[in-house]
């Protein structure tokens, strides 16, 4: 656990994120997953927590609790998204937000500094979990798990038409995809057999989103023939996305879909039938 960011108030709600260490090549990470924002940001915020909220992955932490080592992070991306680049990682112009306006005021230099040495800190962090794990196995698997709104007309608009939608999107671009192709094809093909309240998941790569975030794109960098780290992105069938209430069979559901695919996923790394 990361708690040691330098804002003077409140350092109770101070936690950045929660590390679980397992010996296993599998890892998990959910690091959209969090909503809070430092309060002294909070203030110069335009956004409410509604508005935040619907922009964030809420509950992603769920699909990661039964994969062995896991990251979740607790911290806003609209304070600091480790899903972006550092030139990118503070949303100070709309179109870096969905058009939205996040601040009343823009965030001191002094803040942003604080915030961009967070998220190195996150990264250094995983760079070190992540050398460990590829040491003792030679290998892993990363999921890095997001969700996408799929009912941006407004919540008694359209949905996103399915075929433009899938309900879990797998993101490849930055990855080697025929090095990684005898975990990555077995892994969708088992996500396709499992259900969501009762009919079969509709599993699609490169479709809604292809995959193009920082921490993938920092993973296959950094272990390039150790680290197979797939972009896993959850349409938000399991929850309403306009009142932030989760579907808890849903979420369940999707749970149990993600660890089934574990055994399949080792297997498959370490080269077992």
């Amino acid at each position: 656990m990361e708690t040691s960011v330098d804002f003077s108030e409140n350092l109770d709600q101070g936690e950045l994120w929660a590390l679980r260490v397992a010996a296993s090549p599998l890892v998990g990470t959910a690091i959209h997953d969090g909503h809070a924002v430092w309060p002294r940001l909070s203030q110069i915020m335009a956004l409410d927590e509604a508005q935040r909220l619907r922009e964030e992955d809420p509950f992603t932490a769920e699909f990661v609790k039964d994969i062995p080592t896991s990251i979740v992070v607790r911290r806003s991306r609209f304070e600091v998204d480790l899903n972006r680049a550092p030139e990118g990682a503070i949303y100070l112009r709309p179109e870096q937000a969905w058009g939205l306006d996040v601040w009343k005021r823009k965030p001191d230099e002094e803040h942003v500094a604080q915030l961009l040495r967070q998220h190195a800190r996150y990264y250094a962090l995983l760079r070190h979990v992540l050398g460990e794990i590829a040491a003792q196995f030679g290998a892993f698997v990363v999921l890095d798990m997001h969700s996408y709104n799929h009912r941006r007309n407004g919540p008694g608009g359209p949905a996103t038409p399915q075929d433009d939608a899938p309900d879990i999107n797998i993101g490849t671009f930055s990855m080697d995809r025929a090095r990684w192709a005898h975990i990555l094809d077995p892994f969708m093909a088992c996500l396709r057999q499992a259900t969501v309240k009762g009919r079969p998941l509709d599993v699609r790569e490169n479709i809604a989103f292809a995959g193009k975030g920082e921490q993938t794109r920092f993973i296959h960098e950094h272990f390039p023939q150790a680290g197979c780290a797939i972009a896993v992105e959850f349409k938000k069938i399991f929850m309403d996305e306009w009142t932030g209430v989760p579907d808890m069979e849903a979420i369940a559901d999707l749970r149990r879909a993600v660890a089934m695919s574990l055994p399949v996923l080792q297997a498959a790394l370490l080269g077992r039938p």
